[in-house]
């Protein structure tokens, strides 16, 4: 299992507590909005409109490792609500705020409270590859064949 650590902002309501699993076979772990000062405040998103919310929380994640951010189901199908970079990546050297980007893409207003349960962490290994130029790509079956170039299945 890996360890991801965490500490709060200076400010942030710690009775929210960490991230979680909210059942037995939960692949996410869900973030919580965190608005400063402590239990304050919110904020109201017009349709088409995005805004940073913040979780009152920095983290460290071990190197080979990533957070990716995604959606919650619930909020996307009944509000539209959804992230625009999903899934966003946070990067095992980082250590700034971890704040969520939520984007409005439904028909009305939707305001975030403090304490809502705004998107979902998943804790991913990394690979780093290697990159080399080369004078040609090796042949295959599909070849250059694009968007929608192996069939409607």
């Amino acid at each position: 299992m890996v360890l991801i650590t965490f500490v709060w902002d200076e400010g942030a309501d710690r009775s929210l507590g960490l991230p979680a699993y909210e059942s037995a076979g939960a692949a996410g772990a869900d973030l919580r909005a965190n608005f400063l000062p402590a239990g304050r405040g919110g904020v109201t998103l017009a349709p088409g409109e995005r805004a940073l919310v913040p979780t009152g929380l920095r983290l460290a994640i071990p190197e080979g490792y990533e957070v990716q951010v995604r959606p919650r189901s619930g909020l996307a199908l009944k509000h539209g609500i959804t992230l625009p970079n999903s899934p966003g990546t946070i990067d095992s050297d980082y250590r700034g705020p971890l704040g969520v980007i939520v984007l409005n893409a439904g028909g009305e207003a939707f305001h975030v409270e403090h304490g809502m349960r705004i998107a979902q962490m998943i804790v991913a290994p990394v690979v780093q590859a290697r990159f080399a130029l080369a004078e040609d790509l090796e042949a295959t079956a599909r070849g250059a064949g694009g968007f929608g170039s192996t069939g409607r299945s």
